[in-house]
């Protein structure tokens, strides 16, 4: 029986990749972080400087953001552009002084 349970699990697992993205949430009070928890998954929260970053699904980015930005304690909502960031490089050829320096050890 519990094998069977362990079967299932790791085909729920495997089905499905969703593509998020974060946001960054500047508030006023930190007593409305249990509001913000209930939009996505949050990753940091920065007491000093009042904001939260969080990952929200691609999809439902614009409502979350139109859904705090209507919050009376949020200040500013800012999206994070890490998935639009090209990180293929090229034409990433490293310096060949740099690259002896590196097998001498130095």
């Amino acid at each position: 029986m519990a094998a069977k349970h362990l079967k299932n699990t790791c085909i729920v697992r495997n089905i499905m990749r969703v593509n998020r993205q974060g946001i960054i949430v500047w508030f006023q009070h930190r007593k409305n972080l249990k509001q913000i928890r209930k939009y996505g998954h949050i990753i940091y929260v920065s007491r000093k400087q009042k904001y939260v970053v969080l990952y929200v699904n691609q999809d439902d980015i614009e409502q979350v953001e139109t859904a705090f930005l209507k919050m009376p304690f949020v200040s500013k909502v800012e999206r994070s552009m890490r998935p639009f960031v090209k990180t293929d490089y090229e034409n990433a050829k490293p310096d060949e002084a740099k690259l002896y320096d590196y097998k001498m050890g130095l």
